[in-house]
């Protein structure tokens, strides 16, 4: 992926040297930059009827995975970190209490 990421940026005529330099350091330490660097939220939805992307950013962090805790209920992605939960009906947030 980093070579990738290196290649397209070494192929982009439009980003001036010292911008380009910044870049190329970062995908090199960082995989999620360079999959960042790959990959355009807004090309990923800009052809979905009906979606309209707000904003959009890249992290990641390693963790141990044990698939057998409790702590990797696959649900656990339908809540974010103020307990609230996505309602996928509507779009719409909803409190969960």
């Amino acid at each position: 992926m980093t070579a990738a990421a290196l290649r397209r940026l070494a192929e982009d005529e439009g980003i001036p040297d010292a911008e380009r330099a910044h870049a190329e350091g970062a995908v090199t330490e960082d995989t999620a930059e360079a999959l960042a660097y790959l990959v355009d939220p807004f090309d990923l939805v800009g052809g979905v009827d009906g979606v309209e992307l707000q904003q959009a950013s890249w992290s990641s962090e390693r963790v141990e995975y044990d698939p057998d805790s409790p702590e990797w209920d696959l649900d656990d992605d339908d809540v974010d970190e103020d307990g609230d939960q996505d309602d996928e009906s509507d779009g719409e947030q909803v409190g969960i209490g």
